[in-house]
């Protein structure tokens, strides 16, 4: 699995938000992660949410975001919008379901597929939720501590290339 941006924000656009507008918070990139067994992201919104969350970590593949950029013709929108925090390459996220997996020497535990919400809609664009469905990421639990870095080759990988 390779790793190709880190995304991560202190406050929410979309959960909890629904009746309402989506939030305005910026997602940022930084370089490299934090990982807390337990915990979460440090500096995410959902560090320390509840025991034993589900969704310490979300991981999105590249492959999809690509196919659903040019399967809607869309551009400028960047892969932050879908709020998940590891965007991958090269792993079949859905088999990670169910299994304990290690990135980087840090353990996680595949909790279940991120389910795409009516948001994705609006977020990235029309038709959205239903192109995710089966696709649309990976909650892990953290198991161990420790910082993931992005791949020293992800300068290299193109994950918003020309439609």
């Amino acid at each position: 699995m390779k790793l190709i941006r880190f995304f991560i924000s202190p406050d929410h656009n979309y959960f909890g938000h629904h009746g309402k507008p989506a939030g305005e918070h910026e997602a940022m990139e930084p370089d490299e992660i934090c990982c807390v067994a337990g915990r979460g992201l440090q500096g995410d919104r959902f560090f320390d949410h509840k025991d034993n969350y589900k969704g310490q970590i979300t991981f999105f593949a590249d492959e999809v975001y690509s196919d659903l950029r040019q399967r809607f013709k869309i551009t400028g929108k960047p892969a932050s919008v879908f709020r998940r925090n590891v965007l991958t390459r090269g792993s079949d996220l859905n088999s990670l379901v169910g299994q304990e997996f290690e990135v980087q020497g840090v353990k996680f535990m595949g909790v279940e597929e991120c389910k795409p919400c009516y948001w994705m809609d609006q977020a990235f664009g029309p038709g959205t939720e239903d192109a995710m469905k089966g696709r649309g990421g990976l909650r892990a639990r953290i198991l161990t501590d420790g910082i993931l870095r992005l791949d020293e080759s992800a300068d290299e990988i193109v994950s918003d290339p020309p439609l």
